[in-house]
């Protein structure tokens, strides 16, 4: 099985709801390290698993969306607690459906919220 990963960094900010987090009750920034995986057993005519630009596109375009932005307030976090689990998820079923790639047989996000926490989120496509 063939693994590639591509790293973005990004800050966002959120507060978490329904319970007693303390300071995580109210507003703050994370500086969050995205790492996306994803493995397949066959490459492509070129010999690649995925077009790395192709993927760097992808992971602009979400970087730049949630950049500096209240995940709070973003639509895909409605009723939800904006935890790293949830953000986890919530990004690798957003690049799985933006990368085509069609020998990619397993996607994993582990987002990193700093430099001693994260979670990960992996689907099977």
């Amino acid at each position: 099985m063939y693994t590639l990963s591509v790293k973005r960094d990004f800050i966002a900010r959120h507060f978490l709801i329904g319970g007693d987090w303390g300071p995580e009750n109210f507003p703050n920034s994370h500086h969050y390290v995205l790492e996306l995986q994803m493995s397949g057993s066959e490459l492509d005519q070129h010999g690649y698993l995925v077009d790395i630009v192709d993927v760097e596109k992808h992971l602009d375009a979400i970087v730049s969306y949630y950049q500096e932005q209240m995940l709070n307030d973003k639509p895909e976090f409605e009723g939800l607690n904006p935890s790293i689990e949830h953000f986890a998820r919530i990004l690798a079923r957003t690049l799985s459906e933006r990368i085509k790639a069609e020998n990619i047989a397993a996607l994993k996000v582990v987002l990193w919220e700093n430099d001693s926490s994260w979670a990960a989120y992996e689907l099977e496509r």
